[in-house]
């Protein structure tokens, strides 16, 4: 049995590739370490949304190569979107990396590594047709199962690189989705969330999104569901409708805005106006109560002046997200912008605006979770914390809306408890168990 440690890099689409290849191994023969000492193969499946995601990898791949010294028969390889995007130049940048295979390529893994070339190995042909059909993955320990129901991305969004990277759009048969559920509900998960690039643009040429919903929601056992990442543009009177009728959906949604600009998200293609994305909130509120809204916003796209910037303040402001993942743009190679669009805003300027966006949101959260002080939460457990109350060893896991919850009583993990919040940061809520 050769031994294998994959190491995973960046978004829950990455992290359930890891489990898919750990599978295809597995059924190779493979044995899957925890840890990369006494590999004979190390896998790195990476993330290609961020330049600094990159410089990280190949600095992660150069001093996983120094195994090499107790292992001399080690191969390591770049796996996912950032050996799909630097495919030509990686081999030259990363010299001791053996093989380099794109996300559609991993039923042929096994097969590449049997192989023994002087040069690196290269597979990072898009497939239109891979779903990895009738694959389970091996699930990472934990209380949540991701699922997914899609592979691919049609927006074109002019900043993005996903549809490059990871290919068109496809969805998997719903029967193959709900068997993976009713498989995962038998092994004692009680929540799932489903992946897919755009999630809400599901479609298996049968049963869309919102049937889709109404099945998995259905699924014996599984109490809590969640999606993502939903675009705001494929969010239909449907499955606004299946959120209000399936009791499982969880009232936490991740909803991409990126800008508050009408001009910016023209510039960014992304097929929405600030009013339409303004309705689209309140029509979701008003079907899910209690509903905890998460997003993505850019600091310093192309073209953006500081009313553009102040319009986007205005809007976190004004919609008050429960958090939001904030990034300064960094052009890649390959998208619409990188190559027609001037990355115009300069650099201090870019970090400057991040830094007042990420005051404001973070003073959001902050009030946001201050106002779930005295109530009540139901808490998923996932295990203990790293966190401790004095010598009091502390728990956690999450809400129906997916706050983290942290609480000083042994509870097993995937238990349900009620917590009574006590105090609140802008991450974290603290409390003490309900009788």
């Amino acid at each position: 049995m050769r031994r294998v440690y994959i190491e995973t890099y960046g978004c829950q689409m990455n992290v359930a590739d890891s489990e898919l290849v750990a599978s295809i191994l597995r059924q190779e023969g493979y044995q899957i370490l925890p840890t990369p000492e006494g590999a004979e193969v190390i896998l790195l499946n990476t993330c290609a949304v961020r330049e600094h995601a990159e410089e990280r990898v190949i600095g992660r791949a150069s001093q996983l190569s120094g195994l090499r010294a107790h292992t001399p028969n080690l191969t390591l390889g770049i796996l996912g979107c950032m050996a799909q995007r630097l495919a030509e130049t990686l081999p030259e940048r990363a010299p001791f990396v053996d093989l380099v295979m794109g996300p559609d390529s991993y039923r042929r893994l096994p097969q590449l590594l049997a192989d023994t070339a002087e040069e690196t190995l290269l597979d990072v042909r898009l497939d239109r047709e891979e779903d990895y059909l009738g694959i389970d993955p091996i699930r990472r320990q934990g209380v949540n199962a991701w699922v997914t129901i899609m592979r691919g991305c049609d927006k074109f969004c002019t900043f993005c690189i996903v549809p490059f990277v990871r290919g068109r759009e496809r969805s998997v048969p719903a029967d193959e989705i709900l068997r993976q559920v009713r498989l995962l509900a038998a092994q004692g998960y009680r929540e799932v969330t489903l992946l897919g690039q755009t999630v809400n643009s599901y479609s298996d040429g049968e049963v869309d999104f919102a049937d889709l919903l109404r099945s998995v929601g259905q699924v014996e056992g599984i109490r809590r569901l969640r999606f993502t990442s939903p675009h705001p543009s494929d969010f239909t009177p449907q499955v606004i409708a299946a959120l209000t009728e399936v009791p499982a959906i969880c009232p936490g949604l991740h909803l991409p805005l990126q800008s508050g600009s009408d001009r910016q998200l023209e510039l960014m293609r992304r097929g929405y106006t600030v009013a339409q994305y303004r309705d689209l909130v309140r029509r979701l509120r008003t079907a899910l109560p209690g509903l905890a809204l998460t997003t993505d916003l850019i600091a310093g796209f192309c073209g953006e002046t500081e009313t553009d910037f102040q319009q986007t303040l205005d809007l976190v402001g004004e919609l008050r997200f429960d958090s939001a993942f904030m990034f300064k743009y960094s052009p890649r190679e390959g998208t619409y912008a990188h190559k027609k669009m001037a990355d115009d805003v300069p650099e201090a300027l870019k970090t400057e605006r991040l830094e007042r966006l990420i005051g404001l949101q973070e003073g959001i959260s902050r009030q946001i979770n201050e106002g779930l002080v005295g109530r009540l939460a139901e808490v998923l457990v996932e295990g203990p914390s790293k966190r401790q109350q004095g010598d009091t060893r502390t728990y956690y896991g999450r809400s129906p809306q997916g706050k983290t919850v942290i609480f000083p009583h042994e509870a097993p993990a995937n238990s349900l408890v009620q917590i009574r919040v006590q105090r609140a940061t802008s991450h974290t809520l603290f409390g003490e168990l309900s009788p």
